[in-house]
């Protein structure tokens, strides 16, 4: 443990790693996602990809369980529950492509996700059907592959919900049940396929606890009538996430 400790003071970035997951537990409290999207690029501008994906996980574990209670009472854990079927079912397939990734191109399959996800929002397009149980499953699916390929499971969780006519009480709680759910598969499936890299996870359990601080003050910033406020932030949050991404800045 001495000698783990010892490596985590020594890992180059940390203060960049700091300040990522405070910035992240402030957008996660408040809107339910985008923390995955701001320490990813963080943390795959210091770190291998396997090494960032578990930096994210392990903090992200423990920094939004604060903000549980309310969000299993203002979501939908039923549809939380389909999606995490299909995403349970994708993730292993995209370790997979991870662990056998170049880092400059896992930089850039980052920043492109995100920046997609981005134009089709701003876009204004908006889903006018019905929430289906497949249509559900399929997208889990979909957030899970690139989950495990890129570390950042929200993209196709988030279009769908944001383009629906949900509240964004909601949609805030689904993403954040989803997202906290996503993590417990990911430790899980990074212990089968014995992917831990032990000295970033202690250091991303570490990072915790200022995301945990950080989650609660981005919660009690949260307003469910102010919806207009909501999307801006949202998309203000994908849009540097993307740009911070690109490799052209390592």
């Amino acid at each position: 443990m001495l000698e783990a400790l010892s490596g985590v003071v020594d890992t180059g970035g940390l203060i960049w790693l700091t300040l990522g997951v405070v910035a992240a537990g402030l957008v996660r409290g408040f809107a339910g996602f985008g923390s995955g999207m701001i320490i990813m690029p963080v943390a795959s501008a210091v770190l291998p990809p396997v090494a960032a994906v578990t930096f994210m996980m392990m903090a992200e574990l423990v920094g939004p369980l604060p903000n549980l209670p309310a969000a299993w009472r203002d979501g939908a854990p039923r549809d939380v529950g389909r999606l995490m079927i299909g995403c349970a079912l994708a993730v292993p397939v995209g370790i997979l492509c991870l662990s056998h990734m170049d880092t400059t191109v896992f930089g850039w399959v980052v920043s492109t996700s995100v920046a997609i996800l981005l134009v089709l929002l701003m876009s204004g397009w908006r889903y006018k059907g019905v929430l289906t149980p497949k249509l559900t499953v399929g997208t889990g699916a979909l957030g899970g592959f690139m989950g495990g390929f890129a570390g950042v499971p929200g993209p196709p969780v988030i279009m769908l919900y944001m383009s629906s006519k949900l509240p964004i009480s909601v949609i805030r709680a689904n993403f954040l049940l989803y997202l906290l759910a996503f993590d417990v598969v990911m430790v899980a499936v990074f212990f089968m396929l014995d992917l831990f890299v032990w000295k970033i996870a202690l250091l991303g359990l570490l990072a915790g606890v200022p995301n945990l601080l950080a989650n609660m003050v981005g919660a009690r910033l949260f307003d469910p009538d102010a919806e207009v406020l909501f999307r801006r932030v949202a998309y203000l949050v994908i849009a540097a996430s993307a740009i911070l991404g690109l490799p052209i800045w390592s």
